[in-house]
C-alpha cells in the first residue's frame, strides 16, 4: 500500500527495499535468487534522467510512476532516495542506497587547517555594535568618507551590507549589519564572519542596556572588543566614566592596565578616525588572519533579498579562496550558478578573494543571513546537496549544547568545556547574587560562564544568544515568551524556571557534578469516553469509545470527571467483546477496568499517557 508523504516524497511497505553500506557507487549487481530483477544501488538524490538512465527505462516511464505516486516532475527535476527507490521496487528492483562520502559544501565545514601551506594574510572583517543613537551610523559615515581619495570622486555610494576601506595600502571590510541580535543570529548558523566588533559608546550617555548586551554578544563570540568612544566633541562628555563603567562591566582598557583597544573619536568632526583604522589593523595582525586565496570558495551570507527584476540577490563575505563568475555553489537550502558580481560600489567584478565583500546573482531563491555559501563541482552536486539540507531541515538533530540533565557526561567526553549561561531574573536585586553564587560554581573541569545577564521575560534574543554560546537559559521568576520558548524547543536549548535562590544553585552544582535527576514529561497516547458502566466481580468496569489514539493494557491512564482528574493509575484490563486484547485503537468500543478505581461514571474521560525522559 503506497502512501504519500509530504512534497516530493512518497513511501511504502518496501520489504524488499534495504540499504547497504559497503556498496560505494551505482552499479548493477547480478540477480536475486528470488527471481526477480537486478540489485541496484541509488544514491540519496538524483535527477529523474540519472534514474531512468539506471533501471533502463525511458524518463517518461519514470515521470508516469511518480505521477501515480502523486509527485509532478519533469526529467531535470531532483528526487530523494524514497521517492526513487518506490519507482525501482515498481519495476522489480532490489535497491540500495549509496553510501555518502562526507558532504561537499556541509555547513560545519572548516577550512582553516586543511591548505596552511598556500595561506597568505587576509583583510580583517569589523562589525560596528552598540547602543541605539550612540553614532554607529555615523561612525560608518565618516569611515567612509575618509576614503573618498581611494575611491571615484563624488559620494561613495554603499550598495551592499559590507564595504571595503584602505588604509595605509592595507583593507579593513567592515559589515553594516542592522544590529548584535542580527550579528548573533549569523553565529548561531555557524557564519564565523566577524573577526573584530567595534564597541560605540557614547561620551555623553555612556553605557546603556544594549552596551551591555553588545558586550555580551561579543564576548559569547569569542570576537575581540575595540572600544570607541564617541561624541567627544560634545561639551556633557565624560570619557573618563564611560572608562569606569566598562571597567564595571569586566571591560578593562590598555589605558588601565587592559588588553581592550580604547579610541576616543567624534564621528561629527572626524577626530579620531584614522587612529581607529590604525588600531583595527593592529588588533587584526595579532591575530595573524590568513587565508587560502587558490582553492575553491567558502563564504557567508551578510544579507539577502528578492529583486522583481534581478531575483534572488545575495551578499556574500568569501572567507576563503576565491570566487569567480561561472562557479556552481551550494547556500544553505539553495543553490545556483554564479551569474554576476558587483563590488560594494556597484562595479561589475569578475572574481572575489578572501574577506572580499560581493553581491551575486544566480541563486535558485533567496538564503538566510548567516548561510554559508561553498563552491561545488557541477551544478548537479549543488542542487543535490540544497536538497539533502532541505529534506534534513526537519528531522535535523540539534545543535550540541549543553544541557543540564545530560551535562556531567558531556564534560566527561570532553564535549563542554564550560557551560555557558544566559541569566534572566524578574528584579534587579536577585541578579547579582545569583550571578555570583553560579560564578563560583566553576572547577578544573568546567568552569561556568555567565554569557549574559538581565531582567525581564526570557526573549527570542534570548535563545538566539544560547544557541551562539551553546548554552543553557536560566529564568528566576521569570517565563520564556512564546517565540522564544517555540524556537528554544526547535534549537534544542535548555530552558530552567526556578523560584528558589537556592533550588536554582543547587540544580546547577548538581548537574556539573552528574547528580542531577532527570525530569520527565507525560505524552498523551489516547482518549476514551465512557458509555456504560457494568459490575463485574472485580469491580466496576466502562463501556467505552476510544475517540482518539490508542489505550493498552498495563498503560497509565487518568480518569477525568468534569474536567478534573479523579484518579490516576494503570488500565487493568482490555477487552473487545468477550476477548482480552492488549491495545484498542480510535473507533472501537470496549470494556475498561482502572486499577483501584471504586466506580466509573457515563461521561467520564479516560486518558491514556506515558511518561517519557526528557533527553
Amino acid at each position: 500500500m503506497r502512501q504519500r508523504v509530504g512534497r516530493g516524497k512518497v513511501t511504502r511497505n518496501r520489504s524488499k527495499v534495504t540499504r547497504d553500506k559497503d556498496v560505494g557507487q551505482v552499479e548493477v549487481s547480478g540477480d536475486d535468487r528470488s527471481g526477480g530483477k537486478a540489485g541496484i544501488v541509488i544514491p540519496r538524490a538524483l535527477t529523474v534522467k540519472q534514474l531512468a538512465d539506471i533501471l533502463g527505462v525511458s524518463g517518461i516511464e519514470v515521470i508516469k510512476h511518480l505521477m501515480r505516486n502523486g509527485i509532478m516532475a519533469n526529467v531535470n527535476q531532483v528526487i530523494d532516495f524514497d521517492s526513487a527507490a518506490v519507482i525501482a521496487a515498481d519495476l522489480g528492483y532490489e535497491v540500495r542506497e549509496e553510501p555518502q562520502a562526507s558532504d561537499a559544501g556541509d555547513e560545519r565545514h572548516r577550512f582553516t587547517e586543511e591548505d596552511s601551506a598556500e595561506q597568505q594574510p587576509r583583510p580583517p572583517a569589523v562589525t560596528i555594535m552598540g547602543h541605539v543613537d550612540h553614532g554607529k551610523t555615523k561612525l560608518l559615515d565618516a569611515i567612509r568618507e575618509t576614503n573618498v581619495a581611494d575611491t571615484e570622486a563624488g559620494n561613495i555610494t554603499q550598495h551592499i551590507g559590507a564595504y571595503q576601506v584602505e588604509v595605509h595600502g592595507q583593507k579593513i571590510t567592515f559589515l553594516d549589519t542592522p544590529g548584535h541580535e542580527a550579528f548573533t543570529a549569523m553565529r548561531a548558523r555557524g557564519a564565523r564572519v566577524t573577526d573584530i566588533a567595534i564597541l560605540v559608546v557614547a561620551a555623553d550617555d555612556g553605557v546603556m542596556p544594549q552596551t551591555v548586551e553588545a558586550i555580551d554578544h561579543a564576548k559569547a563570540a569569542e570576537v575581540p572588543i575595540v572600544v570607541a568612544i564617541n561624541k567627544i566633541d560634545k561639551p556633557e562628555a565624560n570619557p573618563e566614566r564611560v572608562k569606569q563603567q566598562l571597567a564595571d562591566k569586566n571591560l578593562l582598557i590598555e589605558e588601565w592596565g587592559g588588553d581592550i583597544v580604547c579610541v576616543s573619536v567624534s564621528a561629527k568632526r572626524g577626530d579620531g578616525i584614522s587612529e581607529l583604522l590604525e588600531n583595527l589593523l593592529i588588533v587584526a595582525e595579532v591575530q595573524e588572519l590568513r587565508a587560502n586565496p587558490t582553492r575553491p570558495a567558502i563564504g557567508a551570507v551578510v544579507e539577502a533579498s528578492l529583486d522583481s527584476s534581478k531575483g534572488s540577490l545575495a551578499t556574500i563575505l568569501v572567507q576563503t579562496g576565491t570566487l569567480k563568475i561561472g562557479d556552481n555553489v551550494v547556500v544553505g537550502e539553495t543553490s545556483g550558478k554564479i551569474k554576476a558580481m558587483f563590488d560594494d560600489k556597484g562595479k561589475r567584478v569578475r572574481k572575489a578573494g578572501p574577506s572580499m565583500p560581493v553581491e551575486i546573482l544566480g541563486l535558485n531563491s533567496v538564503p538566510l543571513a548567516g548561510d554559508l555559501l561553498a563552491v561545488v563541482g557541477s551544478e548537479k552536486e549543488a542542487r543535490v546537496e540544497a536538497l539533502r539540507r532541505q529534506r534534513e531541515r526537519g528531522g535535523r538533530s540539534p545543535l550540541r549544547v549543553a544541557r543540564l540533565s545530560n551535562l556531567y557526561s558531556q564534560i566527561q567526553t570532553g564535549q563542554v568545556r564550560d557551560l555557558s549561561i544566559v541569566l534572566k531574573t524578574d528584579v534587579q536585586g536577585s541578579l547579582e547574587p545569583i550571578r555570583s553564587s553560579l560564578e563560583r560554581l566553576g572547577s578544573d573541569e568546567v568552569k561556568v560562564r555567565i554569557v549574559h545577564s538581565d531582567i525581564g521575560n526570557i526573549t527570542e534574543n534570548d535563545v538566539m544568544l544560547a544557541i551562539a554560546s551553546k548554552g543553557v537559559i536560566i529564568g528566576f521568576n521569570t517565563r520564556p515568551e512564546p517565540g522564544a520558548k517555540l524556537l528554544a524547543d526547535s534549537e534544542g536549548i535548555d530552558i530552567r524556571s526556578y523560584q528558589v535562590i537556592y533550588k536554582l544553585v543547587e540544580d546547577v552544582e548538581k548537574a556539573l557534578a552528574g547528580l542531577l535527576e532527570p525530569t520527565y514529561e507525560e505524552v498523551v497516547e489516547g482518549h476514551a469516553e465512557v458509555r456504560a458502566v457494568f459490575s463485574v466481580k472485580q469491580g466496576k468496569i466502562a463501556g467505552a469509545y476510544v475517540t482518539d489514539g490508542k489505550l493498552s493494557r498495563g498503560g497509565q491512564a487518568k480518569v477525568i470527571r468534569s474536567g478534573e482528574v479523579i484518579h490516576e493509575s494503570t488500565v487493568s484490563s482490555l477487552r473487545h467483546f468477550k476477548e482480552n486484547v492488549r491495545e484498542m485503537a480510535a473507533g472501537f468500543e470496549c470494556g475498561i477496568g482502572i486499577e483501584d478505581l471504586s466506580g466509573f461514571e457515563i461521561g467520564d474521560i479516560i486518558e491514556a499517557y506515558r511518561t517519557e525522559k526528557v533527553a
